[in-house]
């Protein structure tokens, strides 16, 4: 993990949160329930290049700036707990490796399991005081993650063997100092 990040990291992670931001706030369909985005694309790739804490940091930043800039909902600071662990997760699986089936599966798996079905509903039981058990939250969830599991493990494994991404990281790596 490299400690500092230069001015090309830095600009290559503003475009990053910018595009998270768009996706998310702009082109994402939101309801007071259940978020459908493609931010998963930005994020890949910023776990790519950063790995797992500067790619947290990342989409906590680009959370704070929908946020402030497009609010759909009350601010709770528990999604912003979300987008930082989201990005760690696609740090973890994504930094300095190829992608392959194993790694877009495995990391589609545990941000639905403990973003999607464990942490969010918990966090919109406590936001909205609905009962953890209301088929508000969980059926709507439950359909989502049966398509979207499938959805976006494909598109994370094709993105990632079509996107020139070592060409990118010979360009954009962190430099240490």
């Amino acid at each position: 993990m490299k400690k500092h990040l230069d001015a090309r990291s830095i600009t290559t992670m503003a475009l990053l949160i910018a595009m998270m931001v768009v996706m998310s706030r702009l082109f994402g369909i939101e309801t007071q329930f259940l978020k459908v985005s493609f931010t998963f694309v930005p994020e890949m790739i910023m776990g790519m290049f950063f790995g797992p804490l500067w790619t947290g940091i990342g989409t906590m930043i680009a959370d704070l700036v929908g946020m402030s800039l497009f609010a759909k909902a009350p601010f709770f600071i528990g999604f912003t707990i979300n987008a930082f662990l989201e990005g760690a997760i696609y740090g973890f699986f994504f930094y300095k490796k190829e992608i392959t089936w194993k790694n877009a599966i495995g990391s589609v798996l545990v941000t639905t399991v403990v973003i999607n079905l464990i942490l969010t509903p918990l966090w919109l039981a406590m936001l909205y005081q609905v009962p953890l058990t209301s088929w508000a939250i969980w059926t709507p969830r439950l359909i989502k993650s049966i398509i979207w599991v499938p959805l976006q493990s494909i598109t994370t494994y094709f993105l990632g063997t079509v996107l020139p991404y070592k060409q990118w990281l010979a360009r954009f790596t962190l430099h240490s100092h």
